[in-house]
């Protein structure tokens, strides 16, 4: 039985880190992600300082109830286009097929559109991710097309779907 949680974002801090790491190295996690597995702590304390003060990115950590259950973001905000890059990383399994993500999804989102007025908001996904593209599509994104052989990833060329969220449909979502 799920009972009602508080599910919020904040701020992704250093004491994170060894949680992400975790989170990134479990194989129930990262069949879709593209980090070079395994994720150290070294590595990512590395990255965490290398983006102390980056305007272009706002990381998060997803929480329920106060515990650390994930992360979520906005990578390359670009200020001129107003637009940026979702992501979102579910690390505690039990929590998955819940809600949360989808809670912590509407958080970001009107933190992307409301506090730093982005008129656009959009992400990549492999077209194999189904999980995925049902949370995306249930909370307001549009599959926008196909980037085929988007990446190399795992030893393939990998194709991808781009989605997108304009705020025009986030005010009119909203609404409902």
């Amino acid at each position: 039985m799920w009972r009602e949680v508080n599910i919020q974002i904040r701020k992704f801090y250093r004491t994170d880190i060894p949680k992400k790491v975790e989170w990134i190295n479990n194989p129930e996690n990262n069949q879709f992600l593209h980090y070079d597995i395994p994720l150290s702590i070294e590595k990512t304390e590395i990255w965490f300082d290398s983006h102390l003060g980056d305007t272009t990115r706002y990381d998060a950590v997803i929480e329920v109830d106060g515990v650390p259950v994930g992360t979520i973001g906005l990578l390359n905000i670009d200020y001129k286009n107003s637009k940026a890059e979702y992501y979102i990383a579910m690390g505690e399994t039990i929590f998955k097929g819940k809600g949360v993500a989808k809670q912590a999804s509407k958080l970001l989102l009107k933190y992307g559109f409301e506090e730093l007025e982005l008129n656009r908001i959009f992400l990549f996904t492999e077209i194999d991710n189904t999980g995925a593209q049902k949370l995306f599509e249930q909370i307001g994104f549009i599959k926008e097309g196909i980037l085929k052989q988007d990446i190399f990833s795992r030893g393939k060329y990998v194709d991808r779907y781009t989605y997108g969220y304009l705020k025009k449909d986030w005010e009119k979502n909203k609404l409902r």
